[in-house]
């Protein structure tokens, strides 16, 4: 059989660049030439790389801005302002238009005024900012509760045996019922509703994540380590958790808007915040809605919490879907 001689001098590399002496390094030796990954790298060059995203992502800011930054610009006072025009019968129920032409041409009159004389401009956003961080703070509590709980449920089956039947029995009674009743309980204040929120509103999620951990726990890996005696946590946390980023990212999607929208309903039938929020609002300007010239103190509030639902459902979905490896080949 012939043999054929191989020029190396074809390739155009010295000596020393074709043959280098390797130590006996066995990291050295397991490495290989590859193209840098970096994982959130590729999530936002993803999600930026569709334009409509940074549309919705510039209107979250807008959001943002208006809720946290204006009325800390404009010194918003909630327990002077709203009463500021109270007794000014002139400047009590006012469209957009005759504010701006009655109380002078200010941002802060383009809604119209309340039935008090406040500005609902000023009285919108400073609501938003109540409706926000509550969704916020209860996102983050049952997020974190439930991802951790339904970790270890679904690798655990002594857990899972044990939760499976709290589950069964928690699941049975209306989310609504069980925070109207926990409201009704407690005066109905900022952290009261935090409280009803989260009390049992991390288990939907942990049964949620429960089912997804079911899926991958007896890979071949996770066995491994099994044998190996690493904890159970351990390999919920650090082999499990971290393939289910983009479940995870979908997960807060759905679950901060859910907020906004319970808050906004125990406040319209009386049983939310006494703080004004979004809610709060909506439910003291419902006479207005059917009101010829008074309809801007209903819709305003109403308009804006839809507004940060749906901005936050969007940019969630569309971060989770930016969040799956499969998209960023």
């Amino acid at each position: 059989m012939d043999e054929k001689l191989i020029d190396l001098g074809e390739f155009g590399l010295t000596d020393d660049e074709l043959f280098a002496r390797v130590d006996n390094d066995s990291l050295e030796s397991e490495r290989i030439t590859a193209p840098r990954y970096s994982y959130w790298h590729s999530v936002f060059r993803v999600f930026f790389k569709n334009k409509l995203n940074i549309v919705i992502l510039s209107l979250l800011a807008v959001i943002i801005l208006f809720s946290y930054v204006y009325p800390l610009i404009i010194g918003y006072n909630a327990e002077v302002d709203p009463y500021i025009n109270v007794m000014n019968p002139a400047a009590k129920n006012l469209s957009p238009m005759l504010a701006l032409q009655k109380l002078g041409f200010e941002l802060k009159w383009i809604l119209g005024t309340s039935n008090s004389g406040a500005s609902t401009f000023d009285s919108v956003w400073y609501g938003s900012g109540i409706s926000i961080s509550l969704a916020l703070i209860c996102a983050a509590i049952n997020v974190t509760v439930g991802i951790l709980v339904g970790a270890l449920w679904g690798f655990s089956r002594k857990i899972d045996m044990i939760m499976t039947e709290v589950y069964n029995i928690i699941a049975n009674v209306p989310y609504i019922l069980l925070i109207s009743v926990l409201v009704l309980v407690f005066s109905p204040s900022f952290w009261t509703m935090v409280f009803a929120l989260t009390v049992t509103g991390w288990l939907a999620i942990a049964y949620f994540i429960r089912t997804q951990v079911i899926i991958i726990r007896d890979r071949e890996y996770n066995l491994a380590s099994r044998c190996l005696g690493t904890p159970i946590w351990r390999i919920a946390i650090k082999n499990i958790l971290p393939f289910m980023t983009s479940i995870i990212v979908t997960l807060i999607a759905t679950e901060i808007p859910s907020y906004i929208s319970y808050e906004v309903f125990l406040s319209y039938i009386g049983m939310g915040l006494k703080d004004m929020s979004l809610g709060k609002l909506i439910e003291t300007s419902q006479n207005a809605m059917i009101t010829p010239g008074w309809e801007f103190q209903f819709w305003s509030p109403v308009a804006i919490a839809s507004i940060i639902a749906v901005v936050l459902y969007v940019v969630g979905q569309n971060l989770g879907d930016a969040s799956d490896p499969r998209t960023h080949m």
